[in-house]
């Protein structure tokens, strides 16, 4: 009997695989034994690339501005053309720290437009041939911050409010069609997102004093969430987001 968790044999897109979360996310389904293709900023997904070949797995690396989203279109029908994809995750993000009263209309637009409407676009282009086909799997990353305000981060919190409505909204067309929609909020981790709150000493320690873990979270503790939601296991899972954060939400 075959693990319900196996990926073998299929294709999975992952945005933003350079670092971080994304890289630990791209290991992990290549481990299960997905193949891959990396979508993101030239030149940044060499390194995760060569060591999902390293696995054994096949992987191709797409690039892509995700606030270009006339550009999403065209990768998107580029890798739909030559592969089923069977799951996607919606990774890539950017952050600005401002005091809300500083925020430009520049900024703003900037994180929405990767954030929010780029992750709408991406979860269309390849949400449409899994509802065509009655099978797929769509994971976005949202945030603590999909629940709470935090402190100076208004145009990262909107976007991320917004990944956990938008993931619950898609969920509820796409269920019906074989199609899971769900999210995953990550905790405090140890990603350059979250440089300046550890370099910070007195933030660093608040923070680590609410988690009942008694650490930051590492990149690959988002990666078996990430398996499980991609996987068989979690055929039942719909407009799910899955809190991985040390227990702070629990506190």
């Amino acid at each position: 009997m075959s693990s319900p968790f196996d990926l073998t044999g299929r294709c999975a897109v992952v945005t933003g695989a350079g670092r971080g979360l994304g890289s630990a996310v791209a290991l992990g389904l290549a481990q299960a034994g997905a193949d891959l293709v990396l979508l993101g900023r030239p030149g940044s997904q060499a390194a995760t690339r060569d060591q999902i070949t390293g696995l054994g797995r096949a992987v191709e690396v797409v690039d892509l501005d995700i606030s270009d989203h006339d550009a999403i279109g065209r990768a998107a029908a580029e890798v739909n053309r030559d592969r089923q994809v069977d799951i996607l995750i919606n990774n890539a993000g950017v952050i600005d720290r401002e005091d809300s009263v500083d925020v430009t209309q520049e900024s703003w637009h900037r994180v929405l437009d990767v954030n929010l409407h780029g992750l709408f676009f991406l979860c269309q282009a390849f949400g449409r041939p899994m509802t065509e086909r009655g099978q797929g799997k769509i994971v976005n990353i949202a945030s603590l911050l999909s629940f709470q305000g935090g402190i100076r981060v208004a145009s990262y919190t909107a976007s991320k409010h917004g990944v956990a409505g938008l993931t619950k909204a898609l969920a509820n067309e796409w269920a019906r069609h074989g199609v899971q929609v769900n999210a995953i909020a990550p905790g405090y981790m140890n990603t350059d997102n979250t440089t300046a709150l550890r370099a910070d000493p007195d933030r660093s320690r608040s923070i680590l004093e609410r988690i009942p873990a008694g650490r930051w979270g590492d990149a690959s503790d988002i990666a078996g969430a990430t398996v499980f939601l991609s996987s068989a296991a979690a055929d039942y899972v719909n407009g799910h987001v899955l809190v991985v954060d040390g227990g702070w939400m629990a506190r």
